[in-house]
């Protein structure tokens, strides 16, 4: 029985998992077969319960529009579903082939140090964490639920953000009140992009082929952090209890003095939930340029003469570049400087404002290499560079359908 049941499971294990990151009105999947690599198919669900809109992409060419009222994230999940197994768009026969579902969670607290397998456990446990991620939580855990439901015989596994970050030491990690707060009501820094993070900072170091390592990786997107990584573990990070500390990003203000957030509770008359949407939804690049939270709209303005979208370009370079050389000097130095997503990867200006002035510490950009589009990882530093800056694409599906064949494979 024992040796049949391990065949069994070496079947189940070795062909498809399918990744969902469910949020609060979209749904992004892949479809990645875990023993080739292979991306067989992907997409992004957007306005469920408004009019609904699915871009689905089977492998790196054909691209699928589909437009159809999308009321719930169970109707999202089961047409994704049917569009895998269609005549017309099919790359697998049967859902059958699905072995693992999984899934993106934002907050798993200091429960979880690492991905799991679902039980009722589990997610008794991340609605436990519901408080600390309001926005994100209920909605992976929908996600999840509905999985369960749909395929009842596939094994769920949940991936965390939070969770690289869990190897931050204790002075890293607490913020500055009494300590009780932590005990007593678990305010700490949790820090985001897990996955992200530990992706690319594993990519560095192989690139680097050196173990005892100092890395830091700049996660540039609409929401961004940055990680210091030293010895492929993350020992400081921007995000804190939220996703709103730390740099300048599209809509959210990051790093801002506390006193700030009374004084525009009682000139603007916000209570509390107001003002954290001021802070979320309102700041940031869009706040200072007034053009848009989109980095290229507000790059495109600044060339023509925009004088508030060049300093919203200023200040963002600026924080990332504050951030970079407090972790060089919490490491004691750095090897490697890594951009990834959105902005990390295809923004050669930010990269070049954020690298200038820093020949002090070793760090010197190649402007050509940088200039170049190319797929893949590239090493952009001038020869005489003693700090490696790399461009490394992130791959957080990849991440989640690794860490899940490998819970299941155990």
């Amino acid at each position: 029985l024992i040796i049949n049941f391990n065949i069994n499971l070496r079947k189940r294990i070795e062909m498809l998992i399918f990744v969902l990151n469910a949020g609060s009105s979209s749904l992004k999947y892949q479809l990645i077969d875990i023993k080739s690599k292979e991306l067989k198919a992907s997409g992004l669900v957007e306005r469920i319960g408004i009019d609904g809109i699915l871009k689905h992409e089977i492998g790196e060419n054909k691209k699928l529009t589909f437009e159809l009222p999308i009321p719930t994230h169970k109707e999202a999940i089961e047409l994704v579903l049917r569009i895998l197994t269609n005549n017309e768009t099919k790359v697998i026969n049967s859902i059958d082939e699905i072995k693992a579902i999984g899934h993106r969670v934002v907050h798993g607290g200091e429960y979880f140090k690492g991905s799991a397998i679902v039980d009722d456990e589990v997610i008794r446990k991340i609605e436990e964490l519901i408080p600390l991620a309001p926005l994100h939580n209920p909605a992976n855990i929908l996600g999840v639920k509905i999985c369960k439901d749909l395929m009842p015989k596939v094994p769920n596994v949940v991936t965390f953000d939070t969770a690289f970050h869990q190897t931050m030491p204790m002075e890293n990690f607490l913020y500055a009140v009494p300590y009780a707060d932590y005990t007593e009501h678990h305010l700490r820094k949790y820090g985001f992009h897990g996955t992200s993070h530990y992706y690319v900072s594993q990519e560095a170091i192989k690139l680097l082929n050196k173990k005892d390592s100092k890395v830091i990786v700049c996660h540039l997107g609409n929401g961004s952090s940055v990680c210091a990584v030293k010895d492929g573990k993350s020992i400081s990070t921007s995000m804190g209890l939220t996703p709103l500390e730390g740099l300048v990003m599209g809509t959210r203000s990051g790093d801002i003095d506390a006193g700030v957030i009374p004084y525009l509770m009682e000139k603007k008359g916000l209570n509390h939930i107001q003002i954290l949407d001021y802070l979320n939804k309102k700041s940031g690049i869009l706040g200072v340029s007034g053009v848009s939270s989109d980095l290229r709209e507000v790059i495109k303005a600044a060339n023509d003469g925009d004088k508030r979208s060049k300093i919203a370009i200023t200040m963002l370079c600026d924080r990332i570049k504050k951030y970079l050389c407090s972790y060089a000097g919490l490491m004691h130095g750095v090897d490697a400087i890594c951009f990834t997503a959105g902005i990390g990867e295809n923004s050669d200006l930010i990269r070049e404002k954020v690298c200038e002035g820093l020949e002090f510490m070793g760090i010197e950009i190649d402007k050509d290499k940088n200039s170049k589009r190319e797929k893949g990882n590239r090493e952009i530093n001038t020869k005489n560079s003693k700090t490696k800056i790399f461009v490394i694409p992130t791959n957080e599906e990849l991440v989640i359908a690794t860490d899940t064949y490998n819970l299941l494979k155990k």
